[in-house]
């Protein structure tokens, strides 16, 4: 089964790719999916730069295809755009199917599954159900590096924005905060792993602040 791995860079789609060369030998990824904001060439809510995510997938050794959208879109953009994407990855690439890295999110799990049926894709959730405290640890077990770069302020205090996604930061968040961030508190960049070929280089660069979320413009260094 040939799948494309639908992301924005951070730690739960990464997981959900390593597990599922664990426990899906048979699904061959072709490939990443990420939408970004037209704009601002940006991953779309979690605001990493294209260039970053650009080489995350030349680190992981998987082919990258991007889906824009203008900033401000509407759900129903989105749809239409993303519907596009996949219409052409299935008639080019031959596509049966594409991996989420969603944990227990039901309305999301019905939205991405309505989305794909006029498709005949399947979607593969190899994270689906699974403790999200035990999800953690295993990313950081691995050895998986991640970086913190948006906070919901309404969930969780700036404080933990620009941080490594380590033991030391899930000890520290407060109670009722999940430790993948799952309901939104907070969104990841993941720059090095086991699937890795190198780490990704960059530095920390401003801090925006949009009213409710709070974002770390992480800048990518060139290799020299």
């Amino acid at each position: 089964m040939r799948a494309i791995l639908q992301t924005g860079g951070g730690k739960d789609s990464i997981l959900a790719l390593h597990k599922i060369k664990e426990v899906r030998p048979e699904v061959e990824v072709i490939g990443m999916l990420v939408t970004f904001t037209w704009d601002y060439r940006r991953v779309s809510m979690h605001g990493v730069r294209e260039e970053l995510i650009e080489k995350q997938a030349e680190a992981v050794g998987l082919p990258l295809f991007k889906s824009y959208i203008p900033k401000d879109a509407s759900n129903e953009i989105y749809i239409k755009n993303t519907t596009e994407s996949l219409e052409s990855l299935k008639s080019e690439m031959n596509i049966e199917a594409v991996i989420f890295g969603d944990i227990f999110l039901e309305d999301i799990r019905k939205f991405r599954e309505k989305l794909l049926e006029p498709l005949d894709l399947e979607p593969i959730f190899p994270l689906w159900g699974i403790d999200t405290g035990e999800l953690a640890r295993e990313f950081i077990g691995h050895g998986f590096n991640a970086k913190t770069v948006v906070v919901d302020l309404e969930k969780l205090s700036d404080e933990f924005l620009c941080r490594d996604f380590d033991e030391e930061f899930l000890r520290d968040l407060p109670d009722g905060v999940d430790p993948m961030g799952e309901n939104g508190e907070f969104h990841t960049f993941v720059y090095d792993g086991p699937l890795f070929s190198r780490s990704i280089e960059f530095e920390e660069g401003e801090i925006r602040d949009t009213g409710r979320f709070k974002f770390c413009d992480l800048v990518p260094i060139e290799s020299s």
